[in-house]
């Protein structure tokens, strides 16, 4: 960097140190850098009007920029999106905590979460080349079941 240049930094860049490496040597990847999990987190709870959660769950994705699909109804809501984690278990901590994070801020109905899958990319890649695997996010955002 330059003197005299402010360090700025994204949410969720990852900081990776310089390495040497000397000709003929192969590089090998640091094994603990981020990885991308696909989540899936189900919520339920008492009936909540529709369109207060979708409100909520609308919320919820500006706050979360990765969020890439919501499905809702009134008493229970499915999100799905993309994590960048060190590994399995730092994505599903994120993941335990979204909504309870986020509950008072985006206005999302007190229910529970009920179900949490978190899979790698390659895995993800594979369940629907298989064709038995979630579907591709289509259409990406906040839509009923």
């Amino acid at each position: 960097m330059r003197p005299g240049a402010a360090a700025s930094r994204t949410v969720g860049e990852a900081a990776r140190a310089l390495t040497s490496v000397a000709a003929g040597d192969r590089f090998e990847e640091p094994e603990d850098l981020p990885r991308l999990w696909h989540v899936t987190l189900s919520v339920s709870g008492q009936e909540a009007p529709l369109k207060d959660v979708r409100r909520g769950l609308e919320q919820l994705a500006h706050d979360h920029p990765f969020l890439l699909t919501s499905r809702y109804a009134n008493d229970h809501a499915e999100i799905r999106y993309w994590e960048e984690a060190r590994d399995l278990h730092d994505a599903a901590a994120v993941a335990l905590r979204l909504w309870g994070e986020h509950r008072q801020t985006a206005k999302l109905p007190p229910w529970e979460i009920v179900g949490l899958e978190v899979i790698d990319r390659e895995t993800y890649h594979q369940r629907i080349a298989e064709g038995y695997g979630p579907l591709p996010a289509t259409p990406v955002g906040v839509h009923p079941f």
